[in-house]
């Protein structure tokens, strides 16, 4: 489904119980609403589940760019509003999870419940160099040259041999996200820096991260969980950065878990 809404036209997903709470998933960079196929057993019994694709990707309108990571924070708002759902459980990873982050700190009245998986609050300066090297990339030789870069930074080296389908999934995910997307996306979460703000944060919070993680590293996780009173931190053994994929059960337990704690 496409929704135009007061911000962009966005293509979601929402499925399951009509009455039950909403659990609202939120993607990472370069890939899609459907990087979540593997949470859906595990949440759609108990929760009315919404998907969407981030501005610059999948279905969604891919506007000019660049994007601010607010831009990025009032579309999943106002998704919420144009399906008229008032409060969530937002699950974010990666990209989402720093969306995540935005709506806790702007419009804390809207989330049931707050979930950072495989995240930061802030990007420092010394990684500036490195964003922009796989900006100039993209845009010079396209999502291609990065990747088996990208997927070598995502799953654990044992994982990727075995050839999973879902691996694959993954990577025509990345091919498809227009470079526009991709550069637009990339511009609005390379100055993060939402660690000071943390504090402000009083909504029930779960961090994941996977041990592995080389781009949010546990030290990231940890950062976030020492400044949110009250948050719990879970570490996945033998994963980076899309746990949800390469340990699906031990994330699932994790998130169903805490989400039957609210």
């Amino acid at each position: 489904m496409r929704i135009k809404t007061r911000t962009i036209t966005t293509h979601y997903e929402l499925c399951g119980p009509e009455q039950a709470p909403v659990a609202m998933l939120s993607h990472s960079l370069a890939s899609g609403m459907s990087m979540w196929d593997p949470q859906l057993t595990a949440l759609q019994s108990r929760f009315r589940i919404l998907r969407y694709d981030t501005r610059g990707h999948g279905g969604s309108d891919v506007p000019d760019g660049p994007y601010r990571l607010d831009d990025l924070v009032a579309d999943a708002v106002a998704l919420m509003d144009a399906l008229a759902i008032r409060q969530v459980h937002f699950i974010g990873l990666s990209m989402g999870g720093m969306i995540g982050q935005g709506i806790a700190l702007a419009h804390p009245d809207r989330l049931l419940s707050l979930s950072l998986c495989s995240t930061s609050a802030w990007i420092p300066p010394q990684a500036q160099p490195v964003v922009q090297e796989r900006i100039d990339t993209a845009l010079k030789e396209g999502l291609q040259a990065l990747v088996d870069g990208t997927l070598a930074r995502w799953f654990t080296p044992g994982y990727l041999k075995t050839k999973p389908p879902d691996v694959e999934r993954i990577r025509r995910q990345f091919l498809a996200t227009p470079v526009s997307g991709y550069v637009g996306c990339t511009e609005a979460i390379r100055r993060l820096d939402y660690l000071g703000q943390l504090a402000r944060i009083n909504v029930s919070t779960l961090i994941i991260v996977g041990e592995e993680d080389p781009g949010t590293p546990v030290s990231a996780s940890q950062a976030m969980h020492e400044r949110i009173a009250g948050s719990k931190l879970v570490i996945i053994p033998s994963a980076m950065h899309l746990c949800n994929i390469e340990r699906t059960e031990v994330f699932n337990s994790a998130l169903a878990g805490f989400l039957h704690t609210i």
